[in-house]
């Protein structure tokens, strides 16, 4: 698997906070990004917006708008998936 760099920036308090957290737990600041990173995806994934929206790449402003007050009038009984289907077109 091929690995990238980036660079981004943050507060320098809490670069060192991210430290001593990481320190605690025996690993490197790297590890303890990667997994804080990869945690959140996967929340955000799990987010009905996300789940409902993945699969539409280019909606238009008004598109997006519909979607979301769609979102908004559901409820948990409406988000539960009852069952999927996979198909190709």
């Amino acid at each position: 698997m091929a690995t990238r760099s980036m660079n981004f920036k943050l507060e320098e308090a809490e670069i060192q906070e991210m430290k001593d957290v990481a320190s605690v737990f025996h690993m490197t600041l790297t590890e303890l990004i990667k997994n804080a990173t990869k945690d959140y995806v996967n929340t955000l994934k799990k987010d009905p917006f996300y789940r409902l929206t993945a699969n539409v790449k280019e909606a238009s402003a008004e598109e997006s708008k519909e979607i979301l007050e769609e979102i908004d009038g559901l409820t948990d009984d409406d988000l539960s998936i009852v069952s999927s289907e996979r198909f190709s077109v």
